[in-house]
């Protein structure tokens, strides 16, 4: 017999479940607006200093594995050692004890995009082994981490949110952000094999985008569908904010004969993402 306290917690139980049901998709879906913040404003041209990321590019020689066959690089978390774990901890703690502001938009640029990417490799290794990054929110109701407070600089929190929407996105106005910051998922832009610097950031960017677009993952046809990745549905609006702005966007990374088939398409665009880990 069941005991009304044991119905009452059933069917709390399933309604906070149907409640996720609900929620989940939604923040999946939402994209937060690129909203300055002012404190990273500043930059100093006239500081010709670079930002050593050395350490970074031994962790990526090390455990990315680039190129892989499917496309997507991978990064082998499991056999990270512990003495690189230590050599990335290191390095982190070298960036989040600078200042950035006292450098130029160039090496502030590339600072950021490495802290991202090298926060959240960091992110997963402490938590392997992990199906996807999505499980990995502080909140109970949290679709992955990128609200939670991840790093502290010049004595200001920050959340991974808070580098890209509050000072990549707002201050560069660059849409291949996008393929240069890496959600360490399959759909995700490819994990750069080169360390972001003030010289190669454009060459990277470039090339960060020419790859995504002409991968599957990044646009296809389902026959005649048009299916792009869910990243230019989120952000549609530094797409240029219609599917013809968005066609255009794709065109221009685009190989001759993909890049044609984009141009002259006129139905509707779906979307998709898939958030397993990017491991081998």
């Amino acid at each position: 017999m069941i005991s009304l306290k044991q119905r009452y917690i059933s069917s709390t139980i399933k309604l906070i479940l149907s409640f996720s049901m609900l929620i989940f998709p939604t923040l999946a879906s939402a994209a937060p607006e690129p909203k300055g913040i002012p404190f990273w404003d500043a930059h100093e041209e006239s500081n010709i200093a670079v930002i050593d990321h050395s350490r970074w590019q031994s962790l990526l020689n090390r455990y990315l594995i680039s190129p892989h066959q499917s496309g997507v690089n991978r990064f082998d978390y499991a056999n990270v050692s512990a003495l690189h774990k230590k050599q990335l901890n290191i390095y982190l703690s070298q960036l989040t004890s600078l200042d950035p502001r006292n450098y130029s938009r160039g090496e502030q640029k590339a600072y950021w995009i490495n802290l991202y990417n090298a926060l959240t490799v960091n992110l997963i290794i402490n938590h392997y082994p992990v199906k996807t990054i999505t499980k990995l929110g502080k909140g109970f109701f949290s679709f992955g981490p990128w609200d939670d407070v991840i790093t502290t600089i010049q004595e200001k929190e920050l959340t991974l949110n808070d580098i890209e929407h509050g000072i990549l996105r707002p201050i560069y106005k660059d849409n291949r952000i996008h393929y240069a910051v890496n959600c360490a998922s399959y759909s995700c832009p490819n994990l750069s094999q080169t360390a972001y610097t003030s010289e190669n950031t454009e060459a990277l960017l470039n090339a960060g985008a020419h790859d995504y677009v002409n991968h599957s993952r990044g646009v296809s046809f389902d026959n005649k569908q048009l299916r792009v990745s869910s990243i230019f549905h989120w952000y549609r609006v530094d797409f240029g904010d219609s599917d013809k702005a968005l066609l255009d966007h794709l065109s221009l990374y685009a190989k001759p004969m993909l890049a044609k088939r984009l141009l002259s398409y006129k139905g509707e665009i779906d979307h998709d993402y898939n958030w397993a880990l990017n491991k081998p």
